[in-house]
């Protein structure tokens, strides 16, 4: 097993054990949304908004899918796990993105961004869940774009619903 590098290549697919970075998190996962309080509620030191510059946001439907895209801005939050709870977390995340470190075909692959602090201009690396390849190239075809890269003002809060899937 290998430990990934956190300053990796753009769109590299990090190895299973991976560097312990924050999250740039930009849709259920965000403060106030259904799987924040599955995932990581009560797991975090830190959650502050951020942006992702160089990506766009879609609509799954019903979760997003943010995309590389030069010029693109993704609204977010950078989350900072509790050390206690980083590899429960980080599997879990994984899970739920469907996310595996061995398959470049994953729905999601988590990568490491830039990724700039609230409304300054504060660089942290982060880890990141871009759509996959496949779900890219289906999106850029036929997707719907969240308006202003921002999944919250797309739709409000989401609430826990028991089924269906959600993401990032």
């Amino acid at each position: 097993m290998s430990i990934a590098r956190p300053w990796g290549a753009p769109g590299e697919n990090p190895s299973v054990t991976p560097a312990p970075l924050p999250f740039f998190v930009y849709g259920t996962l965000r403060p106030g949304e259904a799987n924040h309080a599955l995932f990581l509620s009560g797991r975090t030191l830190t959650e502050e908004p951020a942006r992702l510059t160089g990506a766009v946001l879609y609509d799954g439907p019903g979760y997003p899918y943010a995309v590389e895209a030069p010029g693109g801005l993704v609204h977010g939050d950078l989350v900072t796990v509790r050390p206690e709870y980083y590899p429960d977390v980080l599997g879990g995340l994984d899970l739920l993105e469907e996310y595996r470190a061995d398959d470049p075909d994953s729905p999601y692959l988590r990568v490491t961004r830039d990724v700039v602090r609230g409304r300054g201009s504060d660089v942290v690396r982060a880890w990141v869940y871009l759509a996959g390849p496949r779900v890219t190239a289906r999106l850029r075809r036929t997707g719907t774009l969240v308006p202003e890269g921002d999944w919250l003002t797309r739709r409000g809060p989401l609430r826990q619903t028991g089924t269906g899937r959600a993401s990032s």
